[in-house]
């Protein structure tokens, strides 16, 4: 089963996120991430769903969105031609024996402190999604106190947008 990154672009108003996870749920589909957010266009949103399945079953689940009424686009993004992003929140155990390396660690990946206390620090980092794996994998042997990361969310590479698809 290979990772599939749908856009779908949705009417902003309530109910309509429970209606699309209802769908997956009930089809006993797992939704490995799912972000949410106000558009360009206040009275529309973006949902990127990520969730891994074969061809036939990602096909199924568009053409049930699809079916929703408030569902306005779908659309399957491509890693070649979409821009993939997600951000984490890492608060790391950082004593002052262990504080030069994890430093180190957070410098290597670019992110950025956004807190430090005595024996912690707190870390924002945004990557592709094996970059910030990679990142916390470095960082849980030095204590991962608490963690948060979004899902995915991503665009179409270059000049497109996605509403020239919409007809």
């Amino acid at each position: 089963m290979s990772r599939h990154v749908l856009s779908v672009l949705v009417s902003n108003h309530s109910g309509v996120l429970s209606r699309v996870a209802g769908l997956f749920s009930r089809r006993g589909f797992n939704i490995d991430s799912l972000s949410v957010g106000e558009t360009e266009h206040p009275e529309i949103s973006r949902m990127t769903l990520v969730a891994h399945g074969d061809d036939l079953i990602i096909d199924q689940i568009t053409k049930q969105l699809d079916k929703l009424h408030d569902v306005l686009y779908i659309k399957e993004l491509n890693a070649e031609f979409s821009v993939y992003k997600e951000l984490a929140l890492v608060k790391v155990k950082a004593e002052s024996k262990t504080r030069i390396e994890i430093i180190g660690i957070i410098d290597m990946f670019e992110g950025e402190i956004i807190d430090a206390a005595t024996e912690a620090i707190t870390v924002e980092i945004t990557g592709d999604t094996s970059e910030i794996n990679t990142f916390i994998n470095l960082l849980e042997p030095y204590g991962i106190k608490e963690l948060t990361r979004t899902g995915l969310i991503a665009l179409q590479k270059g000049n497109h947008e996605i509403k020239d698809d919409i007809k």
